[in-house]
């Protein structure tokens, strides 16, 4: 009787942690507003802003840990080196420019980084986009007057940037984070003033 009841006991924390665990829900990406803040538009040509003289780093300097792929090898189908336990797959949606040109309808943005890629994203989007084999979520739409896309990977990574225009609006802002669980991978702000 005594050996039961230790039994049930010893094993009752474990039973209360796998109970929990298989609780925890994955993160979910919620939708956003598909309508712009009444004189919000983000449409011209922007230049990155650049400290102290210096160029900014390359994607894959600039992310420890993080494989980025480089700007030729960003569309094409050709295979990727695989991924390792410290590599996050929605890394791959970040795109880099210096020079941007950006323009602004009724229903989503087109964003040229540097002449050599645009990207479209629709006000209230909810999608599964890819790059070669990498699939994610994606959603995107207004938050407060900032433009938000929100990414996520099957592993539970979201990478979310969101767009703004300083109070002068003289300055374009550009917040860049990646978080996995509780954690922050990366996280940056980039400001670009007219070109």
């Amino acid at each position: 009787m005594n050996l039961t009841k230790s039994f049930h006991i010893s094993f009752f924390p474990v039973i209360v942690c796998l109970t929990i665990a298989g609780c925890t829900a994955a993160p979910e990406l919620l939708p956003m507003s598909a309508i712009a803040p009444e004189g919000v538009d983000f449409s011209g040509k922007w230049q990155l802003r650049i400290t102290a003289g210096s160029r900014p780093a390359r994607a894959e300097q600039e992310i420890p840990g993080i494989r980025m792929p480089s700007n030729n090898s960003r569309r094409s189908s050709g295979r990727r080196s695989p991924r390792g336990p410290s590599v996050t797959a929605v890394s791959v949606f970040i795109e880099h420019g210096e020079s941007l040109k950006i323009s602004q309808t009724m229903a989503g943005l087109f964003i040229s980084f540097d002449r050599s890629v645009v990207e479209e994203y629709t006000f209230g989007e909810d999608r599964v986009i890819s790059v070669g084999p990498i699939e994610a979520q994606r959603v995107s739409g207004w938050e407060n007057g900032s433009f938000v896309i929100q990414t996520l990977d099957d592993e539970g990574a979201i990478l979310t940037e969101a767009w703004r225009l300083s109070e002068d609006e003289k300055v374009l802002l550009r917040e860049i984070s990646i978080v996995k669980g509780k954690k922050e991978k990366y996280s940056a702000v980039q400001r670009f003033d007219p070109a």
